[in-house]
């Protein structure tokens, strides 16, 4: 399942996983950095991990600080357009803008963000 759709298998895992058991499966993570809630205090740690799919440019796991499992997966397509979403994934969605002319739309009938830049193209999907 995990060649097949690395996003997904990881999304499966949020809730359960915490970090030792995405090391054991991803490797060693390439870096980390500080996660923040609204207030901007930090909340959790996201790490950063090679796709060993090759499917995505990386994936990014975001563990909570207090349980220290696995609340959010973040994947960076290679190619990936808005439209090809709204083909693969149906249902309602809501759009608000973003810096840089940037899009982020968020499905109402799934746990999926998409962020999408100015020409179209699928910057982030985020998983939680």
């Amino acid at each position: 399942e995990m060649q097949r759709e690395i996003a997904i298998f990881c999304q499966k895992q949020i809730g359960n996983w915490k970090q030792p058991e995405a090391r054991q499966v991803l490797g060693e993570p390439t870096r980390h950095r500080p996660a923040y809630d609204e207030k901007q205090a930090v909340n959790g740690t996201i790490y950063a991990f090679a796709d060993p799919s090759g499917r995505y440019r990386e994936l990014e796991l975001d563990f909570d600080r207090k349980t220290g499992t696995l609340r959010s997966v973040f994947v960076y397509p290679l190619r990936l357009t808005w439209q090809d979403c709204r083909r693969i994934w149906s249902g309602s969605v809501t759009a608000a803008d973003a810096n840089r002319g940037r899009k982020f739309y968020s499905y109402s009938n799934r746990r999926l963000d998409v962020l999408v830049d100015p020409s179209g193209k699928v910057i982030s999907l985020g998983w939680y």
